[in-house]
This record gives C-alpha cells, sequence and structure tokens, in this order.
C-alpha cells in the first residue's frame, strides 16, 4: 500500500511553508549577490528583506510546534504587533542616523539579534519538549557574547568607552572561556533537577555576559572594523542555533548566511591588514600604549591658495578619504570639488584602503551617499601601482592607512599592515584638524615628509574654501 504525505502527519500547509523556506533562501542568496556592488546594494536589499517577509508571514501562519499546534491568537497578535512596533522604530532610526554613527548602528543591529537568540536560548533550554540541548546552550553562550560585545563596541565607537589594555586581560578572557566550558559540560553530561539547571544556565549568562565585555574592552580603534564583523557573524551563528532549537529552516538558512558572510569578511579585512584573527584578539592591536613615537622633525603647512592652484594643474589626484571625511559631514563638497577638478581636466580617483574608517564598507558607503561614481573608488591594491604617476594625493581624515611606519618601523603596531602608499606620489596634503594622532594611537611619519604639506581645519570647512579658490582661478 502506498504512503501518502497525508498518511504521516504532513498537511498542504506544512509543505508550503517549506516551500516558502525554499524561496526565502534563494531571495538570501540574490538579496547577498546584489549587495556585493554599491549600485545594485539597494536592489539587495529589497530582495533579502523579501525573503525575511515572506519567511516571517509564512512562519505565523503554518507553522507548527512540537505538539502539532498553530500559533495561538493572542500570541499571534504580540508577534504582529512586536513587527509593527519594531518596523516603526526601526524606520525613524534609520532616517534619523547621521552617517557618522552608521558603524554604532551596526553594532546596535549585532546586539539586539544576539540578545534576541540568546534570549530564546535561555526561554526554551527548561521547555521539557526541547531536546537540543548543546545547541540551546551553544545560542545562548553566542548570543550573550554577541550582545555584551557589540554593547561595548558601540560604547567604544561613540567614545563613551576607552579602551582597556594589559596582559591580565588576555589570561582573564581565557580563564572565563574556560569556566563557559566547564558549565556546559557539566550541564551536559550530568542529570540535574530543573531547578539546578535553570541556576545553571543563569550562571551561563552571566559569565558570558562577562566574557563578551572584556573579549572587545581591549580591542583598539584600528581593529574596530574587524571586530564589528567578527560580531555580526556571531550574531548569524546564534540566530542559526535559535532556527535549531524551533526547527525552523528560515531562521538556519538566514543564521548561516549572515554568520558565513561576516566570517569570510572577517577573514578578508584580516587579510588585507596582514595579521590573524587570533593576533587581531589577542594582539588589541591599537589598544593602549601602542608603538614608541619617534621625534619625526618638522610639519610643513600649505596655504588655501597654493593647494587649488597645486590641484588644479594637477593630471592626476588621488583623494584618501578616512573617518574624519565621515565626521566633518564633507562627502558632498569632497565630491563637488572632484567635479571642478574634473571640469579643469584633471584625473581624480579615490583609493579606498579595506579598514578604512570604522566598520568595513564605512568609505564607500559614505561616497555612495554623496553620489561618487562607483568606477571613482579604487581598492588599495589596485591604486598603489600608480601612486607614484600621481601628481596629488589629498587625504582627508585619514592617518593609520597612509602611515609609511607600517614599512619602516618594526617597532610599529601596524608594521606589517598594508597601506595606500600616499608617500609614493609627486605631492601630499594632508587635511587634518590638527596635529591629533590616528585611532591607532602612534604618530604618522607621512606628515613629516618633504612632499606633504598639511591643511589643517575641519575638512568640511576647508574643502568649501578650496573649491571657492578654484572657482576663482
Amino acid at each position: 500500500m502506498e504512503t501518502t504525505l497525508y498518511d504521516l502527519g504532513v498537511t498542504a500547509g506544512d509543505v508550503f511553508l517549506e516551500i516558502s523556506y525554499l524561496l526565502a533562501a534563494i531571495f538570501f542568496v540574490i538579496g547577498l549577490k546584489l549587495m556585493s556592488h554599491p549600485e545594485s546594494a539597494r536592489k539587495g536589499n529589497f530582495w533579502a528583506a523579501s525573503g525575511m517577509g515572506l519567511a516571517m508571514i509564512t512562519t505565523l501562519f503554518l507553522h507548527r510546534d512540537a505538539s502539532g499546534n498553530l500559533i495561538s491568537l493572542t500570541n499571534g497578535m504580540v508577534v504582529v504587533i512586536s513587527i509593527i512596533f519594531g518596523g516603526i522604530l526601526g524606520t525613524i532610526v534609520a532616517k534619523r542616523i547621521k552617517m557618522t554613527a552608521m558603524p554604532q548602528l551596526v553594532s546596535i543591529f549585532n546586539a539586539t539579534g544576539g540578545a534576541a537568540s540568546a534570549l530564546v536560548a535561555l526561554m526554551e533550554y527548561s521547555n521539557p519538549i526541547n531536546e537540543s540541548a548543546l545547541v540551546t546552550l551553544l545560542g545562548l553562550v553566542i548570543g550573550t557574547i554577541a550582545f555584551s560585545g557589540s554593547m561595548v563596541a558601540y560604547g567604544k565607537l561613540d567614545g563613551k568607552i576607552g579602551d582597556i589594555f594589559a596582559k591580565w586581560t588576555t589570561y582573564f578572557n581565557l580563564f572565563l572561556l574556560a569556566v563557559i566550558a566547564a558549565i556546559m559540560v557539566y550541564m551536559l553530561a550530568f542529570d540535574h533537577s530543573m531547578a539546578t539547571q535553570i541556576t545553571l544556565s543563569y550562571v551561563l549568562l552571566v559569565v558570558a555576559l562577562i566574557y563578551g565585555i572584556m573579549f572587545v574592552m581591549p580591542i583598539g580603534g584600528a581593529d574596530m572594523p574587524v571586530v564589528i564583523s567578527l560580531l555580526n557573524s556571531l550574531t548569524g551563528i546564534a540566530a542559526a542555533m535559535a532556527g535549531f532549537i524551533y526547527n525552523n529552516q528560515a531562521m538556519i538558512l538566514g543564521g548561516i548566511f549572515v554568520g558565513s558572510a561576516g566570517s569570510i569578511l572577517t577573514l578578508l579585512m584580516c587579510k588585507a591588514m596582514n595579521r590573524s584573527l587570533i593576533n587581531v584578539i589577542v594582539g588589541a592591536f591599537g589598544g593602549g600604549g601602542a608603538g614608541i613615537n619617534k621625534e619625526q622633525g618638522n610639519i610643513k603647512e600649505i596655504t588655501l591658495s597654493d593647494a587649488a592652484v597645486l590641484l588644479s594643474y594637477s593630471q592626476k589626484v588621488v583623494i584618501v578619504p578616512g573617518y574624519g571625511l565621515a565626521v566633518a559631514q564633507a562627502q558632498h563638497v569632497c565630491n563637488e570639488l572632484v567635479k571642478l577638478l574634473e571640469g579643469k581636466g584633471v584625473e581624480v580617483k579615490f583609493a579606498i584602503h579595506p579598514v578604512a574608517g570604522r566598520m568595513p564598507g564605512h568609505m564607500n558607503v559614505l561616497l555612495a551617499e554623496a553620489d561618487v561614481p562607483y568606477t571613482k573608488l579604487v581598492e588599495m591594491d589596485d591604486i598603489n601601482p600608480d601612486m607614484p604617476n600621481t601628481d596629488v594625493t589629498v587625504v582627508i581624515g585619514a592617518n593609520d592607512v597612509v602611515n609609511p611606519a607600517a614599512y619602516d618601523d618594526p617597532s610599529s603596531p601596524i608594521y606589517g599592515m598594508p597601506i595606500i602608499d600616499a608617500h609614493e606620489s609627486k605631492n601630499t596634503i594632508v587635511m587634518k584638524r590638527g596635529m591629533g594622532k590616528g585611532y591607532a594611537g602612534i604618530e604618522n611619519s607621512l606628515f613629516f615628509e618633504d612632499k606633504t604639506r598639511m591643511l589643517f581645519g575641519n575638512a568640511k570647512d576647508s574643502l568649501q574654501k578650496l573649491v571657492s579658490e578654484i572657482k576663482e582661478l
């Protein structure tokens, strides 16, 4: 006798639910592919959001729990209200957030994702129906670390929390990891009463919270883009664990996509910095007491009129953007300068370092907001061979990513890190508010070279005055 899906208790709704998850996964893949290019990134967001929306709707109406029951009307209303409230709040925040605060927003997003996954694991661990104890504990630990670590990252990026780096932090973190592992093994290997298990799960939560804080606290500013990417990966992994708890393929697939994409990006950024991930985490690059500061010599300033003449009569100009450009909100006037120079027959390009700014792709997003064509954004490896033929390199708010100490100073903490070879160009103009050190906390020898001229002041003001000077030539 032939066995049908109906005989196995599978309904048409179950089949449609699984098909919707498959479609959602396809939408996620299309979205990720489109988001790999700035010109199609907006479409990619639409495709990925559509996939998530489809998964949420079908889960709300068709997902069955372990007992075979659909979601109750009361719980469904709570979910719908939460979605509406979250959607409204997210829209308001997204519209009001400044580009300079985008890394902080990403950290908050990572934190909320980690917290949601941790709460799911915490609630479901004591559920008698839940048979995924290991996955649940992993979701609790990873989600909690992602939450507390992301909140510390937010505080550091926003200037509310400073670096705390000492040798003892490394050993303390290793101790906390050992405690987490020991508690998990103890909970899984031995039978305990439900009260004991719940108590231990809360102890595990507290230890993971402390580890997340101490894990990010020593990380210096120059490594923050890598850390944000890593925390994003942990958030995705935690979401996948929550998906396994509920046997929800959409959560599993979405979490896997986020986790794998974040992991790949983290490794690529480490490669771009010529450092291992372990070195980033343990070495606390850019943390307290970074490097040996030497007497570099004298700096030379340039006037606005001289800068205007130098740029106007150049053939090739390269602009190196950094976080200072974002802080000054000068991307629009910078693009105005580019158009003005191109009108005079000058070839202008932007040199993009992989870790410039405070999050992965920060400069790309910043310049895209000012409608700078993507073809003008040239990656570090592609622009460096052309730097000796560049008449003027204009460094706007960047510091560590153009520091020649990465090549010639073995005592520097950035030694061995690939940089944009601004020092190889015929002339360099550095726009800075003052002689403050970069986020890595070390002196930049580029500022003292014979070919370098400093143009002090707020980047937006300096660029506006420079544009006015060029127009008058």
